[in-house]
């Protein structure tokens, strides 16, 4: 069951002030669909592709050794902090340039990734509840990855879909939780933003002035690096957020206007 933070007004007792919860963000790996088994696939289906058609690289590098090459290249340029992709291309070109490949055929490698990292299986919860959620608040989504809604199938669901390469910065920056929000033309303190990460996610959004939800789909405790962090609500499922969401919007008959 979801848990509320103490700072919320026990139920029926909700302050006046507190607007309603128009709209919902969703972080997307790991709070709509497992990731791990995702990338591991993906870069499974990439290097199968490199052996025959750029040989050289997977000859010479390994799938962890080229996932220690971005590990290591992320630190040389700011970008690769919030752009994932243009690291994953970055290493790419340094292992093709390395092993003498044609660095041409980088691009069709990158496309070879990402379609396999778009074939996601989402949690069960997500094709039941974002249907009804979608009628009672705008839903939006907000990510540091690289997963395309569209490629996905679930792009008609969110109204505004943000990534932080587009954005120049990731979260737990203020700022890319500040422009999801100037999209959707919403205040802050209407918007609730929900994650698995309890400093990116949480912590992250409630910095910025949103409502910060906790997925927590294993209801495990928090880190103790993370105990600090009080979220407005934990969740294991979605449909315990439905809950919450009708809780802290009862009584406010306006919660999708605006």
């Amino acid at each position: 069951m979801f848990e509320t933070a103490m700072m919320n007004p026990p139920e029926g007792k909700k302050n006046p002030a507190t607007p309603a919860i128009r709209a919902v963000l969703f972080d997307l790996d790991d709070t709509l669909w497992p990731i791990v088994p995702v990338i591991v696939r993906a870069e499974t289906v990439l290097f199968d592709w490199l052996r025959l058609h750029a040989p050289a690289v997977p000859a010479r590098f390994s799938i962890a050794a080229l996932r220690e090459r971005r590990g290591a290249l992320m630190t040389t340029n700011p970008r690769y902090l919030y752009d994932l992709t243009a690291l994953r291309h970055a290493a790419l070109y340094e292992a093709f340039t390395v092993c003498g490949e044609d660095c041409a055929k980088i691009e069709q490698a990158m496309a070879v990734f990402a379609q396999a990292r778009n074939q996601v299986t989402p949690f069960e919860d997500v094709t039941t509840c974002l249907p009804r959620l979608v009628r009672r608040v705008r839903l939006g989504s907000l990510t540091n990855g690289g997963a395309d809604l569209q490629a996905i199938g679930l792009a008609h669901h969110f109204d505004v879909s943000l990534a932080a390469h587009q954005m120049g910065c990731a979260k737990p920056d203020p700022a890319i939780f500040h422009a999801a929000c100037q999209a959707l033309g919403l205040t802050p303190a209407q918007v609730a933003y929900v994650g698995d990460d309890l400093a990116l996610d949480v912590e992250g959004a409630q910095h910025a002035g949103l409502h910060g939800i906790w997925i927590n789909r294993t209801g495990s405790p928090p880190k103790t690096t993370h105990a600090h962090i009080r979220p407005d609500a934990s969740c294991q499922s979605l449909h315990e957020l439905e809950n919450w969401l009708l809780a802290h919007n009862d009584g406010v008959t306006d919660s999708k206007s605006g």
